[in-house]
């Protein structure tokens, strides 16, 4: 069997705010209703605290167009107060789901920093379903969020 094409996604932005709302926002696993696009239906499933911990379990189920309903499972670790955090997919769509989320000061306000490893399962169709789709997909959530969150923390 041969190992499976790893893929990389990157968004950096600025938002004119301080390190500490930025913090206070992603830091609220919560939030992430607020940045996904309302058609990919995402609903955290089970209660969770405000604020994330080292090792948190996040369960949600989100509509991905075209595939339908998934189950996702994801663990918080890595966790760096007022600088990043890393959610790991343990269950979900892909074979592979590391993503990396940074903030850090700058003159302009806070840069927020998307960095995403991820590997796709079925081989050959996989890789066809990358180029077609998920890179597409990617883009365009990453769009939403780059639309939605200045509107909850620009000051």
């Amino acid at each position: 069997m041969c190992m499976p094409k790893v893929y990389q996604f990157f968004r950096k932005q600025i938002i004119k705010t301080d390190l500490t709302t930025a913090w206070n926002f992603i830091r609220n696993p919560l939030n992430l209703n607020k940045i996904t696009p309302p058609e990919m239906d995402f609903n955290i499933l089970g209660n969770l605290p405000n604020e994330m911990y080292e090792g948190m379990i996040i369960r949600y189920k989100i509509k991905i167009p075209m595939i339908g309903e998934q189950n996702w499972v994801s663990e918080l670790k890595h966790i760096k107060n007022k600088h990043s955090f890393v959610d790991d997919q343990r269950i979900g769509p892909y074979k592979f789901w590391y993503h990396y989320h940074q903030i850090t000061k700058t003159k302009d306000g806070v840069e927020f920093l998307d960095k995403i490893t991820y590997a796709i399962p079925y081989g050959i169709f996989g890789e066809m379903v990358q180029f077609m789709y998920i890179k597409n997909q990617l883009k365009k959530i990453f769009d939403f969020r780059a639309l939605e969150t200045p509107k909850l923390l620009e000051q």
